[in-house]
């Protein structure tokens, strides 16, 4: 079990976190009731989404049963990796954000294969992700001289998500920007053997 606690931990804490305030969410508030947590830039704000993460969707009850399908082996895939990085001493930094990367795309699961049986509005893998953070940050209209959207209203940040979307964004990030850092030290490995084998 060495190497496999902190992101043991990790994910479960993300899970516990996540379906606990979807939990909330879910049996407190009514869809599309609102608590203004910070004015008007931070908001809970009670919606659920049939597609991918930030509302994005994909469409028909077809398209519905594809996407929970397609999560689901994506998780198996991304459990592997986790596994896999964690038996061959890869970067503890990224061992965790793939950690996180996984608890997000399982919250998600969760919601999708078994929110609509245990809510009763649809059967297995047909249920819907909830949402709840809101950040509208910034409110106004695009001046009229700006192409295509000029007089229109914007908002940022217009999606609502939840705490699974916002681990698996914060993992993809911090992966982004610490790959040199990640990946130095294989690097470093893969050219030693290559030299080795010169020698030898």
């Amino acid at each position: 079990m060495k190497g496999y606690t902190k992101p043991l931990i990790l994910i479960l804490l993300v899970l516990i976190a996540d379906q606990a305030i979807k939990t909330w969410v879910k049996t407190t508030m009514f869809y599309g009731q609102e608590h203004k947590i910070l004015g008007n830039w931070f908001i809970l704000h009670f919606t659920e989404n049939n597609g991918m993460a930030f509302g994005m969707e994909f469409g028909g009850e077809f398209g519905k049963l594809a996407l929970s399908l397609f999560r689901i082996v994506a998780v198996a895939g991304i459990g592997y990796g986790l596994h896999y990085l964690i038996r061959h001493k890869y970067h503890r930094g990224l061992i965790l954000n793939v950690a996180l990367i996984f608890s997000g795309a399982l919250g998600n699961i969760i919601d999708s294969v078994f929110y609509g049986k245990i809510y009763g509005y649809a059967t297995l893998l047909h249920g819907r992700v909830v949402d709840m953070f809101y950040f509208p940050i910034i409110q106004g209209t695009f001046p009229a001289w700006v192409p295509i959207w000029g007089g229109e209203d914007f908002i940022f940040f217009r999606p609502v998500f939840n705490l699974a979307d916002a681990a698996i964004s914060v993992g993809v990030i911090l992966i982004l920007i610490f790959q040199k850092k990640y990946f130095k030290e294989d690097q470093k490995d893969e050219i030693s053997i290559n030299n080795e084998v010169v020698e030898d």
